[in-house]
């Protein structure tokens, strides 16, 4: 049985526009600017395994000083890069 949840409704509850995946990675693809604030709502908002859907650990890694993030998310993902960040370059 498949499992017909959008997880993007988690990430962008506030902008229904944002709960298409292909959206999504056109978005990404626009610039630093709406790639980042992307990134800063999966970090935020949703699941690991989601993020790492659109977002390598590599991308992550490089990106998370240059976020604003509340100090439990920062934490949360400074320990996922410097638990899987060798397996993600």
């Amino acid at each position: 049985m498949k499992n017909n949840t959008n997880y993007l409704k988690a990430v962008f509850w506030d902008y229904p526009e944002y709960t298409d995946a292909d959206k999504i990675r056109e978005k990404i693809k626009v610039g630093n600017g709406m790639r980042n604030w992307i990134l800063s709502r999966f970090l935020e908002y949703g699941r690991v395994i989601d993020t790492f859907k659109f977002f390598n650990i590599s991308e992550i890694s490089s990106e998370i000083n240059k976020l604003r993030l509340r100090d439990f998310t920062r934490k949360k993902w400074i320990r996922m890069i410097e638990v899987y960040g060798s397996k993600g370059k």
